[in-house]
């Protein structure tokens, strides 16, 4: 892994799924183990292929898919990797609090998809959020994201 110094930070317009996912490559080479990025973006805007894309990077050779129905899905490569989808959460505290320490260990990598009501609950949890990347529509295929370091 290099320095957070080399995350891609900045304002990208990629012209399909292939292209993001090789952004989301390039943030992924610039995170280290306990690092989270924070993803926002409306549906089917792209946040499960950036996942896939940073996932790959980290050695993850199975299918990576949106977690929408399970909040969490955990994957094994060179590093852990947890995606977290919160979707469905109205509120985080109605959960198990051991819900995020569950995905979100110091030994993983970790893409929590929208994080809005989980946002207090990383900081209490003192997690570290090395990132936050934000994915709208830009016709067709087309993406402009946004990556902003932490």
């Amino acid at each position: 892994m290099s320095e957070r110094s080399q995350l891609p930070t900045g304002v990208h317009r990629t012209a399909g799924p292939e292209e993001t996912e090789a952004l989301a490559a390039r943030v992924a080479d610039a995170l280290a183990p306990g690092d989270v990025v924070l993803l926002s973006g409306d549906l089917g805007a792209g946040k499960t292929t950036f996942v896939r894309g940073a996932a790959r990077a980290l050695g993850v050779t199975g299918a990576v898919t949106s977690p929408t129905f399970t909040i969490g899905r955990r994957y094994e490569g060179r590093v852990g990797v947890s995606h977290l989808d919160l979707y469905r959460l109205a509120d985080l505290g109605e959960e198990d609090p051991a819900l995020l320490s569950d995905y979100l260990a110091p030994d993983r990598i970790g893409f929590v998809e929208w994080p809005g009501i989980a946002e207090e609950a990383l900081a209490e949890a003192g997690v570290t959020v090395a990132a936050r990347v934000r994915l709208e529509h830009a016709g067709g295929d087309a993406r402009v994201v946004t990556v902003e370091a932490v």
